[in-house]
């Protein structure tokens, strides 16, 4: 089969497609024909050997993404409740853009019928880590929420899941998607010098809560306008919790039922989750390359022939 791996620390130049023999479903596993695959900033710290949440650094040679939907066309000896030909989603540490992965079933969902196979490639960890985060504020009508990265991955969906709780969210973006953010609900301001008079203005009496994507300047702005310590959850700094007493929620406790329903929401169109761009395995370096850059609301995916 076809994987991308990476034998030495670099940027995208660095990753590869390698041919391996292919793996099959031992007792208790499925294996998964992989339709989707999606990028994650998770995968590009790794192969670029930035420090990471976990502080998990890569074995060389190592596979690389997390994020993948497909098929199950191998069961393993004692699998029950599953099927070949299901669809279904997931993710797989470091080993998800390859035709198969082999996989425990309980790690896998079970892909909605309307919902397409880049989005569910797309999903697992955005969804799982947009879903506990907000709901880890307990959110309701009398929040002002402040959203950074609100036009990422993570952003886009937690800016949608608070909306749903009816608070008032605030979003910050490049201007060139500020127009997105109107579109969903959400109250734009641009990133960058200026944020914290930014906030003041589109939230005069002041934040109640903020869900952090972008990191310490962002997690400064949002307490300098009023959001409490304890309700501003960051996922891009996690040192804030210590040095200043915020939480660090995110994606790493699986909650199927969370997931599923983040899942159900977009494939019936009341979540949106755009796909920003497609590539071909074959095209994994130019796909990281516009993930690191400048590019457009949504997900960026590799699809597998």
């Amino acid at each position: 089969m076809r994987r991308i791996q990476y034998s030495s620390i670099g940027g995208p130049e660095v990753l590869e497609v390698v041919e391996v023999p292919d793996p099959h479903a031992g007792p208790g596993e499925v294996r998964v024909r992989v339709r989707a695959a999606g990028l994650n900033p998770l995968d590009a710290k790794l192969f670029r050997g930035a420090p990471t949440a976990s502080g998990v650094k890569p074995d060389l040679p190592s596979g690389n993404g997390h994020d993948f939907a497909g098929d199950i066309d191998e069961l393993g000896e004692g699998v029950t409740g599953w099927a070949v030909g299901d669809a279904v989603y997931g993710q797989v540490p470091s080993n998800a853009q390859a035709d198969f992965v082999v996989v425990a079933p309980d790690r896998l969902s079970r892909t909605p019928a309307d919902l397409p196979v880049e989005m569910a490639g797309s999903l697992s960890i955005s969804g799982r880590t947009a879903y506990n985060s907000v709901a880890s504020l307990n959110l309701g009508p009398d929040d002002t929420v402040f959203v950074s990265a609100a036009a990422g991955g993570v952003g886009t969906l937690a800016a949608q899941l608070a909306l749903r709780t009816g608070a008032t969210v605030i979003g910050s973006a490049s201007p060139v998607n500020h127009d997105f953010l109107r579109s969903i609900g959400v109250v734009p301001v641009a990133h960058g010098e200026g944020l914290l008079d930014a906030l003041k203005a589109a939230a005069p009496d002041g934040l109640t809560a903020a869900l952090d994507n972008h990191g310490r300047a962002s997690v400064d702005a949002a307490l300098a306008a009023g959001a409490p310590a304890g309700r501003v959850n960051s996922i891009a700094d996690y040192a804030a919790a210590k040095d200043y007493g915020t939480t660090a929620i995110g994606g790493r406790e699986f909650d199927r039922a969370g997931l599923d329903s983040v899942a159900a929401l977009i494939a019936s169109g009341d979540v949106k989750f755009p796909i920003e761009s497609v590539f071909a395995l074959e095209a994994v370096g130019e796909a990281y390359e516009r993930l690191l850059g400048s590019h457009g609301p949504g997900k960026i995916v590799l699809v597998l022939d």
